[in-house]
Order: structure tokens, then C-alpha cells, then sequence
């Protein structure tokens, strides 16, 4: 009885897994639809509102809501405070809250690096590097869609086959 019991908690946990890791994938993608609509927004406040950075990040993460629409919105109320951070610094920092995402390296380490180009630069440098990191954002984005049916069903089909080769193993 303890046996079948034990066999039937491991198969459910490693289902369980795989069923996480199916999450985890597409939580990645909807997080990364979120924070493109997001930089489209923000491309559109700086090109067609000529405010400044400040004013561009809180109208737009207020028009977007989520984590990082909160984010935008705390760059933009410490860039206001203007205690002689740098920007690249403040936009480090809040990227660095939002850590418990599900998101790769590659697209922290890229979020983080468009915040050092911000800013400083004139309002065509500043369009072309937001269009740069769409377009990054579009081939991960792209990447994500293309896989996500075969990588979910990947995920979930493991982890009820690692479930019941660790049942089999141990009895």
C-alpha cells in the first residue's frame, strides 16, 4: 500500500513538473508580448509626445499595466527625483526587482542594456534603438510561438515518462 502510494506521488510530482515547465514556457511568452506592446508604446511617447524620458516611461507604463508597467512607472518617479543617478543605473536596479519572472538571461541582459542607451541619446538614436530591441524582442517572440506547441507537449510527456521510468526504478 505505502509502495503504490509512494509510486503514485512520484509520477504525479514529475508530471507536475513537466506541466511547470509547459507553464514557464508560455508565461515567457506572454511576458514578452507584454513588454513589446510596452516599448511600442514607449517608441510612440518619445517620437510623438517630446516629453521628456521621464514623462515617455510613466505614460507608458500607466498605458500598460503589469509588472513591467510598474517597472516604467518607478524609473520614471526616481528618474523624476533626480538625485544624480545615472538612468542606465535606476533602469538596472528596478529590472533587477522584477528578477522573479520567467525569463531567460538573454532577455534580462538585453532589457537591461537597452536602459543604457536611453536617455542620453537624440530622439533618432533613441527610435533606432528601440526598434533594435523590437526587433530582438520579435525573433525571441517568433522563437516562442513557433515551438511552443511541441515544447509544451515535449514537457508534459517527459515528465509523466521520467515519472513512471523513477516508479519502475524504484519498485
Amino acid at each position: 500500500m505505502i509502495k503504490a502510494a509512494g509510486a503514485f506521488l512520484i509520477c504525479l510530482g514529475a508530471a507536475g513538473l513537466g506541466w511547470q515547465m509547459a507553464f514557464l514556457w508560455k508565461e515567457r511568452l506572454e511576458l514578452l508580448i507584454a513588454l513589446r506592446r510596452l516599448i511600442y508604446y514607449l517608441k510612440g511617447e518619445i517620437l510623438y509626445g517630446h516629453g521628456t524620458l521621464a514623462e515617455a516611461l510613466l505614460q507608458s507604463g500607466r498605458k500598460a499595466g503589469g509588472p513591467f508597467g510598474e517597472m516604467f512607472e518607478r524609473a520614471a518617479e526616481r528618474l523624476e527625483f533626480r538625485d544624480g543617478t545615472p538612468f542606465s543605473q535606476i533602469w538596472r536596479s528596478e529590472a533587477d526587482k522584477l528578477a522573479r519572472l520567467p525569463l531567460l538571461s538573454d532577455d534580462w541582459e538585453r532589457l537591461k542594456a537597452l536602459g543604457d542607451s536611453l536617455g542620453y541619446l537624440d530622439l533618432t538614436m533613441q527610435e533606432r534603438t528601440l526598434l533594435l530591441y523590437l526587433e530582438q524582442l520579435d525573433e525571441s517572440i517568433g522563437y516562442l510561438k513557433e515551438h511552443k506547441r511541441e515544447k509544451c507537449r515535449l514537457y508534459m510527456s517527459l515528465g509523466i515518462m521520467g515519472g513512471l521510468f523513477l516508479t519502475i526504478t524504484f519498485l
